[in-house]
């Protein structure tokens, strides 16, 4: 395994359609070029990334779609985020590569650890699309899964309009804490929403650090990539 430091990355599908629904290119840019700039420092990156502003299988469920399906259709909306980051990636002069969980040869890659691996070790960055490729799992579970198998150093969690982990919501409460660190055994005592319970019990029984950061602010993205202290880090 190589000894650069690796990452991986979760973006919200929201990110991506600026509050909107579906693509706001401007926003994905700054995102691609963002990652770029660490991938020159030597940071290895992979991506997990979600589909909110296409669709939300939960949401969809809610209005009477059945589950397994509407989660499938949120999945598809993932690879079409992936596409898009692959694309202002390559463009910003570092070569992407999308892995997706299922099969679709004529647009990604199939999803092979192994070979994400070696993209990473070769200065590409690789998004994976389509989550874990199952109904019911969430993209948080899916970036904690992705990041253990291809032997990441920390989970990345980008936030929008929050910028780490508080007590309470602080776009309600000017007097919520943020938390500087925490243990997932206290995020877990306390409920506090860092990513989905899943995904947290993955993280904290398997060692592996995360870091939930916003990406407000010039640079928050490459900051994090690159190791900085920003936002909440949660140990095991």
């Amino acid at each position: 395994m190589s000894t650069k430091r690796r990452v991986l990355l979760k973006l919200s599908g929201e990110a991506f359609g600026g509050g909107s629904i579906g693509l706001d290119p401007k926003v994905v840019r700054n995102i691609a070029e963002q990652v770029a700039s660490a991938v020159r420092e030597g940071v290895q990156v992979a991506i997990v990334v979600g589909g909110g502003n296409f669709f939300r299988g939960a949401q969809l469920a809610r209005e009477g779609l059945e589950r397994s399906r509407a989660d499938y259709m949120g999945m598809l909306g993932t690879v079409m985020n992936a596409l898009a980051l692959q694309d202002f990636i390559d463009q910003s002069g570092i070569p992407a590569r999308v892995q997706t969980a299922i099969t679709m040869a004529q647009v990604a890659e199939p999803y092979l650890p192994l070979r994400a691996i070696r993209h990473l070790e070769k200065g590409r960055v690789v998004v994976f699309g389509a989550g874990a490729g199952l109904p019911y799992f969430s993209t948080d579970t899916v970036s904690a899964q992705r990041a253990l198998e291809i032997h990441c150093d920390e989970l990345l969690v980008a936030k929008n309009g929050v910028d780490g982990v508080y007590d309470d919501d602080p776009n309600k409460n000017p007097n919520a804490h943020r938390f500087d660190s925490l243990t997932y055994s206290e995020a877990l005592r306390r409920d506090l929403k860092v990513i989905d319970g899943s995904a947290l019990a993955l993280c904290r029984e398997n060692g592996l650090t995360t870091r939930i950061f916003g990406m407000g602010g010039e640079g928050a993205v490459t900051r994090a990539l690159m190791g900085a202290e920003i936002g909440t880090l949660v140990t095991a």
